[in-house]
């Protein structure tokens, strides 16, 4: 049992469960089925983004311009699929995916080739998107009377019981998982993050796994930019706004590590669906937004303080370990 407890996931997952047990006391039916299905449908863009956040993270890496790139890529396929009513949707569903990937690829470059740090350059690339959102549009709106009706429904479009939003985001946590797991890429990321100078050592350029990390989280949040303004029905320059911080939370309370090299799918997905239940219940019982933000830096300071506690007990030196063992042998 002891065991058990010590796992982030299970321990993790409890408290889930255990919160949702507790809002149900304040709000009926919160722990029915047909709720829980619309917390998880509420947080699928949430997961998304933060899958794509894990990665950069895992690096030793950070990426505040994903809701930025949500936000220019939302507007550009929204806008195309205005002005331009006969695109397939599937074209523009794969616009996005690329124009996402791009914008993500900028900023592997520069963190890769010109070696700048990465909050610096997202930091940067966060406002300059967001220009480019404005830019792009002239400051209007894309409302729904403007799209087309095969561009919003897709996301709600229910199969076997579940929006298709939903299911989106059940194939990119098993395509995430898949590549850090069972791929060179995956054992790439975690080797760049969790000690750098073994990696180099292993003839892993971690420069170049930053910038496909990089990429690979622009082309999610990408795919977010049309899932956002297709579900909600919008589309303008401040979508998304400090959604790039809530990417972040999910991961640390879900065990990655800001310094890189820990963190597994599964505990992001947790992560992620702790805000979601926490955004759902407390306006449902009558907490302030103001609370409710309190609330989330409580949780987030808390999840930094147990992830360092936990890091330090592990330890996370390879290289010093070994060359002192070689050491001794050497003097005998």
């Amino acid at each position: 049992m002891q065991r058990i407890f010590k796992n982030r996931e299970v321990l993790l997952a409890l408290i889930v469960a255990v919160m949702v047990a507790g809002f149900a006391t304040r709000a009926d039916g919160f722990a029915s089925a047909g709720n829980l299905a619309n917390i998880f449908n509420d947080t699928s863009i949430l997961i998304i983004l933060a899958l794509g956040q894990m990665t950069v993270i895992l690096t030793k890496s950070i990426d505040l311009s994903v809701a930025a790139n949500l936000a220019f890529t939302g507007m550009a396929v929204a806008m195309l699929d205005a002005g331009y009513p006969g695109l397939p949707l599937a074209l523009l569903i794969v616009l996005a995916v690329v124009i996402g990937a791009g914008l993500g690829a900028i900023n592997g470059f520069l963190v890769w080739l010109l070696q700048i740090p990465p909050i610096v350059v997202t930091l940067g690339t966060l406002t300059i998107y967001r220009g480019m959102a404005f830019v792009l549009s002239g400051g209007s709106w894309v409302n729904a009377h403007q799209m087309t009706p095969d561009f919003l429904n897709l996301p709600r479009l229910p199969v076997l019981g579940m929006p298709i939003l939903s299911w989106t985001a059940i194939a990119v946590v098993l395509l995430i998982w898949f590549m850090l797991t069972r791929t060179p890429f995956g054992r790439s990321t975690y080797a760049a993050g969790g000690n750098p100078t073994a990696a180099v050592y292993a003839g892993i350029d971690i420069g170049r796994a930053r910038f496909f990390a990089f990429v690979l989280s622009g082309a999610l949040a990408g795919l977010s930019g049309y899932l956002w303004v297709s579900r909600y029905a919008v589309a303008y320059v401040d979508i998304a706004a400090g959604f790039e911080l809530d990417s972040v939370a999910a991961n640390v309370i879900g065990g990655v590590s800001i310094a890189g090299g820990i963190g597994t799918v599964v505990g992001t997905v947790l992560g992620a669906l702790f805000l979601g239940v926490i955004k759902n219940a407390l306006p449902v019982i009558g907490v302030s937004p103001f609370a409710q933000m309190a609330i989330s830096g409580i949780v987030i300071v808390l999840a930094v303080v147990f992830n360092a506690r936990a890091e330090r007990k592990k330890g996370r030196i390879i290289l010093r370990d070994r060359a002192a063992k070689e050491t001794k042998e050497v003097t005998v």
